[in-house]
Order: C-alpha cells, then sequence, then structure tokens
C-alpha cells in the first residue's frame, strides 16, 4: 500500500475512510489527480495496476474512493471506464479533476535516440505522441504498458523496448536519461480525471455542477436519439458531453455517456432527468458535483428554478377545489 506524500501517517488505515485507490505506482498522471482532493490529504494511498482493480476496492470495500481517468482532451472518452461506470451498479462521481499531461521519452542511460527501435508506452500516452514518434521514430514498434510510470520501470526489467513514454517527474523515481521533452502532439492537452465512489449522497449545488448519466434508447429508429437529446433542450440544459459505447448484446445498441451542465436540485435539470426516465428504458445516474474549472453554469433565464416553480404551483391550483362561500358575493335568488 501506498501512502500520500508527505504528511502521510505511518500506521496502518484504521478504517477504508482513510484509503484512496488510484493508478500507480507512483508518478502518474492518476496520482497528481489525487493530490488535488482535500479530504485525500493525509490520507493512505493505494496504488492499483489497473481500472478495474480501482473499482473493485471502492465496490468491495478496501477503500473509501477510487480516482480513475475519465477523459482526454485528444482522444475523447476512456471507453474502459465509461463501460465500467455503465455496468458496475452503485458508483456515483462525487469529483473531477483536471491534470495537464506532457510527456518525455526516457531510456536505460546510455541510450541514444539513434538506438531506439521500441518504444514501451501506456495506450492512451502513445496516441497522444504517436505524431512525434513516427516522425523522429519512423521505423519504431510499440509495447503497451499498464502505466506512464510502468512504462518507465519495465525498462529496468524483461522488456525488449529501448527506451519509453513517461511524466515528466519520470526521473523522481526512476534511473533513467530523457532523450527528448515535450513529446505530445498537443501542448495543451488535458485530462479529466473523476473521483468515484458508493456514497449515496450529492455534494450541495455550486453554481458551476456537472451531472453524469448513462442513458440507453428504448428503440431502433429513425429520431431516437433525436428524442433523447430533446429531453435537455426543451429545458435549457447544455450538455459538455455525448459519447456512445456498445452495449455489447447485439450488434447496433448503444448507451449513451452524457455530462449535463448543472445539478440535480435545479429545477430544470431535475425536469429532464424526468423526462429522460419516462423515455428510455435504462438511465444510470452518475452524480452532480462540482465542475473542476470552477465556471458557472451560463443558462437561458426562461429555464430558471423559479419559472418551473410556478408552473408546477400554476398546475396544482386547477385542481383545487373552490370552498361553499367562495364563487359569488352572496346568495342567488329565484
Amino acid at each position: 500500500m501506498s501512502s500520500a506524500p508527505d504528511d502521510a501517517p505511518a500506521e496502518l488505515p484504521a478504517s477504508v475512510d482513510d484509503v484512496y485507490s488510484f493508478l500507480g505506482p507512483s508518478g502518474t498522471f492518476t496520482e497528481a489527480a489525487l493530490k488535488q482532493v482535500p479530504e485525500a490529504r493525509g490520507k493512505h494511498w493505494r496504488a492499483v495496476n489497473n481500472l478495474g482493480e480501482a473499482l473493485a476496492d471502492v465496490v468491495e470495500g478496501r477503500s473509501v474512493a477510487a480516482m480513475i481517468a475519465i477523459e482526454n482532451s485528444i482522444e475523447g472518452g476512456v471507453s474502459v471506464a465509461q463501460d465500467a461506470l455503465a455496468t458496475i451498479p452503485g458508483l456515483r462521481i462525487v469529483g473531477e479533476y483536471l491534470v495537464p499531461v506532457n510527456f518525455v521519452l526516457v531510456a536505460r542511460p546510455g541510450t541514444t535516440l539513434a538506438d531506439v527501435r521500441t518504444v514501451n508506452a501506456h495506450p492512451v500516452a502513445y496516441a497522444q505522441c504517436h505524431q512525434w514518434l513516427d516522425r523522429h521514430l519512423p521505423d519504431h514498434g510499440h509495447l503497451p504498458a499498464s502505466s506512464n510510470v510502468a512504462a518507465a520501470a519495465s525498462l529496468f526489467e524483461d522488456s525488449a523496448a529501448d527506451a519509453a513514454v513517461a511524466p515528466p517527474g519520470i526521473v523522481d523515481h526512476h534511473d533513467v536519461v530523457v532523450l527528448a521533452e515535450n513529446i505530445g502532439d498537443n501542448a495543451n492537452a488535458v485530462t479529466r480525471f473523476v473521483l468515484v465512489s458508493t456514497t449515496r449522497s450529492v455534494p450541495a449545488p455550486t453554481g458551476a455542477d456537472k451531472t453524469s448519466l448513462i442513458a440507453e434508447l428504448p428503440d431502433d429508429r429513425p429520431g431516437s436519439l433525436l428524442d433523447l437529446l430533446e429531453q435537455f433542450s426543451t429545458r435549457g440544459v447544455n450538455l459538455s458531453l455525448i459519447e456512445s459505447r456498445p452495449v455489447g448484446d447485439e450488434l447496433g445498441r448503444y448507451r449513451f455517456v452524457i455530462d449535463a451542465d448543472g445539478h440535480i436540485h435545479d429545477e430544470r435539470v431535475a425536469d429532464a432527468l424526468l423526462g429522460l426516465r419516462r423515455f428510455s428504458p435504462k438511465v444510470s445516474f452518475l452524480g452532480s458535483y462540482p465542475r473542476a474549472d470552477g465556471a458557472p453554469v451560463e443558462f437561458d433565464q426562461r429555464y430558471r428554478d423559479a419559472v418551473f416553480t410556478e408552473a408546477r404551483e400554476w398546475l396544482q391550483s386547477l385542481t383545487v377545489q373552490p370552498s361553499a362561500d367562495e364563487g359569488h358575493d352572496g346568495p342567488v335568488s329565484a
């Protein structure tokens, strides 16, 4: 078990509430995301080998929460994470965190760039650096690694790789030499991470929130996806993410991963969820939580909470029966 840097207690954790899981080993971008969580400071951090193990820790009670990568600004959604959230019941997203991403090419001491024939890299990292690699190492081969740090560590194990794609801080953890810096194809690349737990409580709305869902279409017909999207558009709810993933039971069936701007306690979002639930045979609510960038959600004021509240009160008033002395000024004469 790994511990949080600097201020972590030396003794074993007293309860599951003191343990957070992350994709290890130490030095990964996932660890960098976990460092942003105030509640995790001073707690024990459990380094795991893959996303499935991280979520299993949460479901099976070995940790209170797990930090996982969910989206990259270059490659889009992390499909293995999206599929896991769609199929493992009881998980909730309780926070999101952004980590700028860049990479270096490292090797064992004595290796030069001209010596490199095979590169070890995590598949997501490789996808973000392939243009640089193709340009500078046009004949290279790729060996996939379980994490960015593991790629560098493998150079000192029984590996056929000559070099590895790794985070810039890798030199603090392994005796490697840097062959090239800033090899990412996009200097503005950012990975979005989410903290996942089994808690049923929802953080209070802040005005800068996001709600994550997964929904399936009721049937395969023209306009079905449009009907799903209209549940949000007619309530003035913007979608910052919508991606399709195969359900897996038959060809042509898809579920949709959705991030909606707003909080479940916002009237417009709650009303959209009610419409979505009536429309879709299966909806998974993954949580409402503060946006990592803190940007307030902007929306048309026609959809502010008071409008929904007034409409609901108006509807209720239509069924109120008047009392015996209401509806006229006095007795009616023949």
